[in-house]
């Protein structure tokens, strides 16, 4: 995928409309130190569009940036943040449930997860509330040159049992630094978004 244009088009709130897009939209879920921001940005060449930041817990918006005017990568807050109170968890656990939801145009939710641990209490949860959704996550397994090569095998197998992974369910490994597997996740998109154009 040639990346043109990017924008960020819309930022929701708590209170705020899920905006009525007419092109597909991916979404982007993960812990807060997860690496989430980083993924958009090397998926959209960009160095800071999505804010990254020493703090987790940055994004506490539901952030739709528009792709080419093609199709959009929508940024969710990060959950299991330990510093944000239960209310504010809460508010944000209904704003991604609402958007989970009601969004006509969402096409593929990918769930961002360390590979370097097994996934947490927080990551099952939402996996397993994304597919209650009616989603089957895609995992990118971020983090990856913070491990040896030959541990990869090993902490993937991790991911997918820890998770409760289907067979088919596809799990891409990530790393910001080295940028490998984003052209792996650039496929996906197309291919999905192209299906979506071409109406299967």
């Amino acid at each position: 995928m040639v990346i043109k244009n990017v924008a960020l088009e819309t930022v929701c709130g708590v209170t705020s409309k899920i905006p009525e897009n007419t092109k597909p939209e991916f979404a982007f879920a993960g812990k807060s130190n997860v690496g989430k921001s980083s993924l958009i940005n090397a998926l959209m060449n960009r160095k800071s569009l999505a804010r990254t930041s020493a703090q987790p817990g940055k994004t506490q918006t539901i952030n739709f940036y528009n792709i080419n005017d093609e199709l959009y990568y929508v940024d969710l807050p990060g959950y299991g943040y330990a510093k944000v109170s239960q209310s504010e968890k809460e508010k944000w656990g209904k704003m991604i449930e609402n958007y989970l939801h009601k969004s006509k145009m969402l096409k593929c939710v990918f769930l961002l997860v360390d590979i370097r641990h097994e996934p947490s209490a927080n990551d099952k949860t939402m996996y397993d509330w994304i597919v209650y959704n009616g989603f089957r996550p895609v995992i990118i397994a971020t983090k990856l040159d913070k491990i040896n090569r030959s541990q990869i095998q090993k902490q993937v197998k991790l991911l997918r049992t820890g998770l409760g992974m289907e067979k088919e369910d596809i799990l891409i490994a990530f790393s910001a630094e080295t940028k490998q597997g984003r052209e792996e996740i650039w496929e996906l998109i197309d291919r999905i978004a192209m299906d979506q154009r071409s109406g299967s």
